[in-house]
């Protein structure tokens, strides 16, 4: 049986969860060289609606690319946390934007004021998203930290992957200081190199 993680990148449109998705997805398969398969969808509004980015990573051909029971849940917004986290494995990792996530459904959440990093130690609130990217490769046993930094530097704008390598590495700092609780064994071929 081949293995398979389901990724769901969810909050309101505008805060860059398609961008993230997307730039998730080629560090996996790109730059780590692993199956994967990536979906979004948002809601009419263009801003402040809802929006989710998935990613499905396997050991082989991927035969349903939408999420199903996830393996990570990034919340970004309250209403992202209280309407997927159902969706959640047991075992499965929450990770969630403290800046705007008050009401957390189980103790076991990764709490990570990625806005507020944004806004206060890199001046620029729009890179949230990339802080948040920069946690989840320290915090899931998916993607490496090179591939992630290349996919991100290969995505971003011209003039700005100063900025972005900062957002990537404070939201590395970040997840680093809160990751207390140890994961479940994962399987061969799935760790990061670099923990």
């Amino acid at each position: 049986m081949s293995y398979r993680y389901d990724i769901r990148l969810s909050g309101s449109g505008g805060q860059g969860l398609i961008l993230m998705g997307i730039i998730l997805a080629e560090a996996i398969g790109i730059y780590d060289g692993k199956c994967v398969a990536q979906t979004q969808s948002y809601g009419p509004e263009a801003r402040g609606g809802s929006s989710k980015a998935e990613v499905v990573v396997s050991d082989a051909e991927i035969d349903y690319p939408k999420a199903l029971k996830l393996d990570l849940l990034l919340a970004m917004n309250q209403k992202s946390c209280d309407d997927y986290y159902m969706d959640l494995k047991p075992e499965g990792i929450l990770i969630v934007d403290s800046t705007f996530v008050k009401q957390l459904p189980t103790p076991r959440a990764y709490q990570i004021p990625f806005t507020r990093i944004a806004r206060e130690k890199l001046k620029r609130e729009m890179v949230a998203n990339i802080v948040a990217l920069g946690a989840i490769s320290k915090l899931a046993p998916i993607v490496s930290s090179k591939a992630i930094e290349a996919a991100v530097l290969a995505r971003v704008p011209k003039g700005t992957e100063k900025l972005n390598r900062d957002a990537l590495k404070a939201g590395m700092t970040a997840a680093q200081k809160v990751k207390k609780i140890s994961f479940p064994n994962t399987p061969a071929g799935f760790e990061d190199e670099d923990t």
